[in-house]
């Protein structure tokens, strides 16, 4: 029983460090759905670090996000990959767990409504999250409908 007991501590302990991943959040300070999606991933188990910058392009560019189709708002960093934009937690959970061969990140481009952070009322857009690589080169991750 004291062994059961003390296997699940440490299970719980080590899924909380897992989930404690740290995120460098770079954003505009005047962009107030950066600081939504900041907030979605906190709720989510992320810690969450906000850095502001004026000009987002040099950043996105500097991360290796070579294609401007592929920019959003926000630029995020999270354990050496890049997530740009409303990326929903759930699909930056399962990227870490298993990111694809040669991917550098995941992206949602623009700010579709309903994505997290881009949330209004009811009102959903169809959206898509694409995996992205050095080359620039993006394919679809995952698919929300919208209403």
């Amino acid at each position: 029983m004291k062994l059961k007991s003390l296997t699940l501590l440490m299970l719980t302990a080590l899924s909380a460090n897992v989930l404690a991943t740290e995120v460098i959040n770079h954003k505009s300070p005047y962009c107030g759905c950066c600081s939504d999606w900041s907030k979605h991933m906190q709720n989510n188990g992320f810690e969450v670090k906000d850095v502001l910058h004026d000009d987002m392009n040099r950043v996105k560019k500097q991360l290796g996000l070579k294609d401007s189709k592929l920019y959003s708002c926000h630029t995020a960093e999270i354990n050496g990959y890049v997530f740009e934009g409303h990326v929903p937690a759930k699909d930056v959970k399962t990227f870490l767990a298993n990111p694809p061969r040669n991917a550098k990140g995941l992206t949602v481009p623009g700010m579709p409504m309903g994505s997290p952070g881009m949330e209004y009322g009811e009102k959903q857009e169809s959206y898509s999250v694409y995996v992205f690589n050095e080359q620039g080169q993006a394919f679809e991750y995952s698919h929300y409908k919208g209403n």
